[in-house]
């Protein structure tokens, strides 16, 4: 398979800074109305995010708030999660999943029913508690090379291709995370340092592209949200339109599977997945792997963006819940041989 191993997998160096307490101080404001991120170092303009749409976060932050009082109130055990290094703010749909799902966040890995990695990096180092389990912490590494390396191995098919040798239209792409600056090239052509190359998925009918964001939990394939953009724009940020679907409306059995398998080569216990299907193809191609996925998207519906911060509290307080289990069972005696 064309995995590209002509070219060498550029270094995304892992980032130092560590938020405080208080998580406005994760951000660094800007005379010009911009905001940069200290973890990633991101810098978004109000070109990347509209005073509408931060409205309409704060409007769902608020509503989140009132839903998570009355799950408080509600009685139910709540499960002591510890994330580490960081703890998720509130623009993190991990943030939002916890929070109605009713658990407690702890700083004490020791006083943890269950012990997340999260941080907001391309290449991390997850921490290592003896003798426990911690969720994500086999996502060590989600450039774009390695996305689309690991789909070639787990699909049988190519994603990703050196640039030198290629003929045709491909994708370069910045391999950190969060960067949306691909675009369209023409190939043969040398390759870029901190570039990486994929084939050139058209996922669109003509006009609009399609992105099927899925939501990824305890490494099974959830939800989609289906995010269409001008054809010719197909690299904004910003959506035309989001909608909430199941996965069988979208996906095949077979498509399912893979990317359950998927999920699992890249040990993806929770964040999403960006999949285009190809026109001409129609085979399934995952071009991004999040696991640190913010939102929800601003421009769900109401009733979408219910369903699915139901759902996804739902489902990561199973995965929780049975990772707490798991976590107390006393190990199997074996006997003695004699």
């Amino acid at each position: 398979m064309a995995d590209g191993s002509a070219m060498e997998t550029p270094v995304v160096p892992v980032a130092k800074y560590r938020p405080g307490l208080n998580w406005f101080s994760d951000l660094h404001f800007h005379w010009d109305a911009s905001v940069t991120v200290r973890k990633t170092g991101i810098r978004i303009t109000l070109k990347e995010l509209t005073a509408g749409e931060l409205s309409k976060f704060f409007g769902y932050f608020g509503v989140l708030l009132v839903q998570a009082a009355g799950v408080r109130l509600a009685g139910r055990r709540r499960y002591r999660v510890c994330f580490m290094p960081d703890r998720p703010r509130p623009w993190y749909v991990v943030w939002s999943a916890a929070t109605l799902a009713g658990v407690r966040f702890v700083r004490d890995p020791n006083r943890a029913d269950a012990i997340f990695y999260f941080e907001d990096v391309t290449v991390g180092c997850p921490p290592r508690v003896p003798g426990r389990q911690v969720l994500n912490a086999g996502v060590t590494d989600i450039s774009k090379t390695t996305v689309a390396r690991a789909f070639g191995n787990v699909a049988g098919y190519d994603l990703l291709i050196d640039p030198a040798t290629h003929q045709g239209r491909a994708v370069e792409k910045s391999e950190a995370n969060g960067t949306h600056d691909g675009r369209i090239v023409e190939c043969p052509t040398a390759p870029r340092p901190g570039k990486s190359y994929q084939l050139f998925i058209d996922s669109s009918d003509g006009k609009t592209a399609f992105d099927y964001r899925t939501t990824i939990i305890d490494r099974k394939p959830r939800f989609v949200l289906v995010k269409t953009k001008p054809a010719g724009d197909r690299f904004s940020i910003h959506n035309e339109t989001v909608q909430l679907f199941p996965l069988e409306q979208i996906f095949s059995p077979p498509e399912r599977d893979l990317i359950e398998r998927y999920a699992c080569e890249m040990q993806l216990d929770w964040g999403a997945l960006d999949i285009l299907r190809d026109r001409q193809s129609q085979q399934i191609y995952v071009v991004d792997v999040n696991k640190t996925d913010t939102g929800p998207a601003v421009d769900l519906s109401l009733k979408d963006r219910e369903i699915l911060k139901r759902e996804t509290a739902r489902a990561f307080r199973q995965m929780v819940q049975e990772h707490a289990l798991r976590q107390e069972q006393p190990p199997t005696a074996f006997p003695r041989s004699i």
